[in-house]
């Protein structure tokens, strides 16, 4: 079959072209709220000193998980200081969280619809096996286009990377609520989005809960794709060790990465299942008011003597 060829790419170059000629007003306006979004949140990290962020992140860790996982953040990012990537570090947390915010505010929203509509999640299949297979790689040339280099195409790269478990896990979490549940709330007449909020949602939140991980888990794994695409931090740190094999400076960086993801592995997993890490703060203060509601109550349930 020589000769034969589909101009596939040569469409979906006319195709960028088009985008990038016809709705620039559009592609201006989301760049400069990504942009401010994204710069104000590593100014706001940056600014208070490293020993209070510090305090700061371990409390969270102690609050949603356990003391043990206060201690290990607190030495895990006092290395990160030590290693002179603090600055770096924040950047990428907050290209992940502003990344993981846009994601989760769309992929919840569709795994619901999807859930509920066999048609919607017949469509959007597909198309998250698209977005989740193609080369991370292959989506920073037409968001840099787009966008030019920095935090922009970062996290449009991102999101479109990470959507894909945010939306399944969701879906899943709602078709796997028990229908006699659902069948329940309907027979004491709640309308579907009482059914929604009060019944669907609670009970999936725990594999909501798993899919947001996954999606943080993915931004992170973007940032270095994001570091190419001219993204400041740890992602640019790594792409310039690359590019001049510098060991020490590529180990440092990737250091970094890791210590930041297993914190927001473990806070979102418990944040997922709050009842399953005794250790923590949230959980003990949440014991202790049960204890004393329920020490009230027997107290009521005493007879009066006479």
């Amino acid at each position: 079959m020589d000769g034969f060829r589909l101009p596939i790419g040569d469409a979906a170059d006319v195709a960028v072209d088009w985008i990038r000629d016809n709705l620039k007003f559009l592609l201006d306006i989301i760049s400069n709220i990504v942009g401010f979004l994204v710069e104000g949140l590593a100014d706001l990290l940056n600014f208070l000193p490293s020993p209070v962020m510090i305090v700061f992140f371990a409390l969270i860790a102690w609050l949603l998980r356990s003391w043990q996982l206060a201690v290990g953040t607190a030495v895990t990012f006092t290395i990160i200081v030590g290693m002179d990537q603090w600055d770096h570090a924040m950047e990428t947390l907050a290209l992940v969280l502003i990344a993981t915010l846009v994601t989760v505010a769309i992929s919840v929203p569709l795994g619901i619809w999807a859930a509920r509509n066999d048609r919607v999640s017949a469509a959007v299949k597909p198309v998250l096996d698209f977005m989740q297979t193609m080369p991370s790689m292959v989506y920073l040339i037409p968001v840099i286009v787009f966008f030019g280099v920095g935090f922009v195409p970062g996290v449009i790269a991102t999101v479109i990377f990470s959507l894909p478990p945010g939306v399944r896990l969701t879906e899943l979490g709602i078709r796997g609520v028990d229908s006699e549940t659902v069948e329940a709330g309907q027979a004491f007449g709640a309308a579907p989005s009482q059914i929604l909020r009060g019944i669907q949602l609670p009970l999936a939140m725990p594999t909501i809960m798993a899919g947001i991980n996954q999606v943080i888990m993915l931004a992170l794994s973007m940032a270095v794709i994001a570091g190419i695409g001219g993204a400041n931090g740890l992602g640019k740190e790594v792409a310039a060790a690359l590019s001049t094999i510098n060991v020490p400076q590529g180990v440092e960086a990737g250091l970094g990465v890791v210590f930041i993801a297993i914190f927001l592995d473990r806070v979102t997993a418990a944040m997922g299942n709050p009842n399953d890490y005794k250790s923590s703060l949230l959980g003990a203060i949440s014991r202790r008011r049960a204890a004393q509601r329920a020490a009230k109550a027997d107290a009521a349930a005493q007879p009066v003597s006479a």
